[in-house]
């Protein structure tokens, strides 16, 4: 586990359950909690460390060495055991340096590695976008969930009403009894929209808790006047030249390729020499005693030197035949080289074809909303007219029912292309390699009102306009 991921579990095991206002807060503990981005930190590290023993390669190589050994023997001669233990000693002392002068493949290998060290740079980066983007999708998600949620609660009240209204008529002789199935079945169906979602909005809301690793509470959403524009002046070219030269994804893959055509360069120095410089330093002693079989004189040596040795040598290792193992690394190289600039291509096509669909979807967004808005204002329209004719007998239980569906569906799609588009502005900006906290802080601001008032107040949503019994029918009755 990460520095930082060890504290922001600490934090969460001291810490109550936490809630969040607004889109930057719950950015913040997604920045903290969340273990894709963890992840992506801790291997930009492990990739870095590559170059660093690419260049560790090429630096002075010493080690050092020491040993004792120590051995006895008894001499025996003529089969007449001398009784004597030749014992003797020997301490050594070595350090050996090691410098490659020229190694064209352990060049190549740097280059490589260098170019990988950039990529992961761009990796990171490209995973901080991504964070961004999956926090507000995530965010967002939750929102429209509540909104859902408060339609359905509003058109379960409306439609209990007004299944209340049809027994009503019906038990006057005013409507026929096929009103009251039809409101019923219009109620059932809303109790278990209602309860789907519920089940919708909980699953929301875990969505969030992935990411961020905290309970969020007291969202805020877009108030019922917002109005959306682009974010800037510069057309769908100027988005795609600055996404082709600005994405960190592809500029990753670029680095990469770099990094594969420097994995040729190294397979194909194989066929080359190599010069290095190597140099030694060594002590030896030994000490002990020698004895030499003598029945007569019966002598001992004794045994104590001590010697220095240097070397200093410059060492040509020209590759003559390996097997064909050469050759093959360098058709793997190249092989490899090739998928990783089709890679590239492939990447760029995605990175044009993305940023164009971003821009035009946002941009069609923007209508979009003006169209779902003017839709669900005609929906009330159609909605309180049929009220009416039911009331004064123009229209059918029927007819309220389905333009209160309408209704129900209608300020679903608002609901949804609203948070599509700001979605969108930040898909946008992620395409072109753009996207910063500054972005996500100019969504932030248009946040203004409490998503959670929606369902606490839900009877003030258009849908639960009472259709109350009247007075009308018990006076046609007499």
């Amino acid at each position: 586990m990460t520095p930082r991921l060890l504290a922001a579990a600490l934090a969460l095991a001291l810490a109550p359950a936490a809630g969040a206002s607004d889109l930057m807060q719950t950015y913040e503990m997604a920045r903290n909690g969340d273990p894709q981005l963890a992840a992506a930190e801790s291997n930009r590290l492990a990739q870095k460390e590559g170059a660093v023993q690419a260049l560790g390669a090429l630096l002075p190589q010493v080690n050092g060495s020491a040993g004792l050994t120590q051995s006895a023997q008894k001499d025996t001669r003529d089969g007449v055991d001398g009784g004597w233990s030749n014992t003797i000693s020997r301490r050594t002392y070595s350090a050996t340096l090691t410098q490659s002068v020229v190694d064209f493949g352990q060049f190549a290998t740097l280059r490589g590695q260098k170019a990988l060290s950039t990529a992961a740079d761009y990796d990171l980066d490209s995973a901080n976008n991504s964070l961004i983007v999956r926090t507000s999708a995530a965010y967002f998600d939750v929102l429209v969930a509540i909104e859902t949620l408060a339609a359905a609660e509003a058109q379960q009240t409306a439609l209990q009403k007004q299944f209340d209204f049809a027994q009503k008529r019906l038990d006057v002789g005013l409507a026929p009894i096929t009103d009251v199935y039809e409101a019923q079945a219009q109620f059932d169906s809303a109790r278990a929209n209602l309860i789907t979602s519920r089940n919708q909005l909980k699953d929301a809301y875990q969505a969030l808790y992935e990411i961020t690793g905290q309970q969020v509470q007291d969202l805020r959403a877009l108030p019922d006047d917002f109005r959306p524009e682009l974010p800037s002046n510069q057309d769908i070219q100027g988005w795609v030249d600055t996404a082709l030269a600005q994405n960190p994804s592809l500029k990753s893959i670029e680095y990469q390729v770099k990094s594969s055509e420097a994995s040729v360069s190294a397979a194909r120095a194989g066929h080359l020499p190599s010069l290095s410089l190597s140099g030694s330093y060594g002590r030896t002693a030994t000490w002990g005693t020698q004895a030499v079989f003598d029945p007569e004189t019966q002598a001992v040596l004794g045994q104590n030197t001590h010697g220095d040795s240097r070397s200093v040598g410059l060492t040509l290792n020209i590759p003559i035949f390996a097997g064909g193992i050469t050759q093959s690394a360098v058709r793997q190289a190249i092989a490899q080289r090739d998928s990783a600039q089709d890679g590239l291509e492939q990447q760029r096509r995605a990175i044009i074809r993305n940023t164009r669909n971003a821009y035009q979807t946002l941009e069609a967004g923007i209508s979009e909303i003006e169209a779902r808005r003017l839709a669900l204002v005609s929906a009330q329209a159609a909605y309180d007219a049929s009220q009416v004719g039911l009331e004064v007998g123009t229209r059918t239980v029927l007819d309220v029912l389905i333009n209160q569906q309408t209704l129900f569906s209608a300020q679903q799609s608002y609901a949804l292309s609203k948070y599509n588009y700001l979605q969108n502005r930040l898909l946008l900006a992620q395409a072109a390699g753009t996207l910063t906290i500054e972005d996500l802080q100019n969504v932030n601001r248009l946040l203004t009102v409490s998503a959670d008032a929606r369902l606490a107040s839900p009877g003030t949503s258009t849908l639960t306009r009472p259709v109350a019994p009247t007075a009308a029918p018990a006076t046609q009755t007499r």
